[in-house]
């Protein structure tokens, strides 16, 4: 029985979806190996009230290591604890090399992924990286001001932790081209498997039957972060005034509150925001009757947001307001399971929020279900876990 050690950034119980991934594949791998899971204290996403199933019962080992953490998003902070996490790796991995036959890390970018990848590499263990973000990149579009300067200095801490890689995961097919280009990596190194999410969540929820006549409802459900660009989707609802209409805003993140205080401010009654318990994502987004996806010009490139395939379970329609280049824009248009308009654009998105909510209720549902075909075949559990846990085993 083959021991082998998952690092993750985050883990049960933070209901996000790097976490549930992890927790896939540690399920998965631990059929049939002897599975360890280390992962810092649960902080994610930033303001949520974590909780522990009492009852849950798991065939793998899980310890939180004892390491800073930043859930809210400083760029700074998020330094410091990308460096603690990689320090405290180290000194595990130190401590029971002997008792570890492969590595997977879907760990925070730069400095804990360096203490890792060297860490291992010392020992000869093998490292399976999952890429979910590519960094310095993705930081420098958050600082521009400061991107000569980062990509000087964290652009070579990247290319050894992907060069001293035993394979590496890529979300996208783009992004595998951007790593190979700009990291000198053989492309034969770099597999792409989408992210997923547990369709058996979606499929087996019943809609509700709503007899009673409701305002038109458009939905976004997700991290309320600096990238997310809910602030867009305020801006456009407010300014489209569309009759019998409401905007939800469902989840956690550090402009949450920022965002509620605009709101409260306007006196614009019909946006509503919502916690979203673990496992009550399908009964939220069944509320909606068009989803949003507003990402800010740039974060979109090379990453497939881990909303989207949670939207198009839900067989809800889908207003992307992102970069017309980027994966997610290619989704949405190949699935043609919703509308793609410019990233920070209040004037064009309020246009088609207009349009869509006159649209008639069978062509929304039309679209809805092409975006579950889609997602079911490219971004379900059953089609994609298998891929990342058989790479993994190519490792041992």
């Amino acid at each position: 029985m083959a021991k082998i050690l998952i690092i993750s950034a985050v883990f049960y119980p933070e209901p996000v979806v790097s976490a549930k991934l992890s927790e896939d594949i540690a399920n998965d791998l631990s059929l049939a190996n002897k599975i360890t899971v280390v992962a810092p204290k649960p902080t994610r996403p930033f303001g949520f009230k974590l909780l522990k199933d009492k009852n849950k019962t798991t065939t793998y080992y899980l310890e939180n290591l004892d390491a800073y953490t930043c859930p809210e998003s400083k760029p700074l902070g998020r330094l410091r604890e990308s460096y603690s996490f990689g320090i405290a790796c180290k000194k595990y991995i130190d401590e029971n090399h002997k008792n570890i036959d492969a590595i997977y890390m879907n760990s925070w970018p730069i400095f804990s992924q360096y203490y890792i990848v060297k860490t291992a590499k010392k020992y000869k263990i093998k490292v399976v990286t999952h890429v979910q973000d590519v960094y310095p990149e993705s930081l420098s579009n958050k600082l521009p001001k400061a991107s000569w300067f980062l990509n000087f200095m964290f652009l070579p801490i990247d290319k050894f932790v992907l060069k001293n890689s035993f394979k590496i995961i890529a979300i996208s097919s783009k992004m595998k081209n951007y790593l190979s280009t700009t990291r000198n990596i053989t492309e034969s190194k770099i597999e792409v498997v989408q992210n997923w999410q547990n369709e058996a969540s979606f499929t087996s929820y019943v809609p509700k039957e709503n007899s009673i006549k409701r305002d038109f409802t458009f939905m976004y459900l997700g991290n309320i972060g600096p990238v997310a660009g809910v602030d867009l989707i305020i801006d456009a609802f407010i300014s489209a005034n569309i009759t019998n209409s409401k905007l939800i805003i469902a989840g956690s993140g550090s402009k949450k509150e920022d965002l509620q205080k605009i709101v409260a401010k306007s006196n614009f009654l019909n946006i509503q925001f919502l916690e979203v318990p673990d496992g009550k994502v399908p009964e939220i987004q069944d509320l909606a009757d068009v989803m949003l996806l507003p990402i800010k010009k740039g974060a979109a490139s090379s990453s497939i947001p881990s909303k989207l395939p949670a939207y198009m379970f839900s067989k809800k329609p889908i207003i992307g307001a992102l970069d017309s280049d980027s994966d997610t824009a290619r989704v949405l248009i190949e699935s043609d399971c919703g509308w793609v308009v410019s990233p920070e654009n209040t004037e064009e998105l309020k246009q088609k929020m207009i349009v869509v909510a006159g649209l008639k209720k069978d062509i929304l549902q039309e679209k809805g279900i092409k975006g579950f075909e889609y997602a079911m075949e490219y971004l379900s559990k059953k089609n994609n876990l298998s891929k990342v846990t058989q790479i993994i085993n190519k490792a041992l």
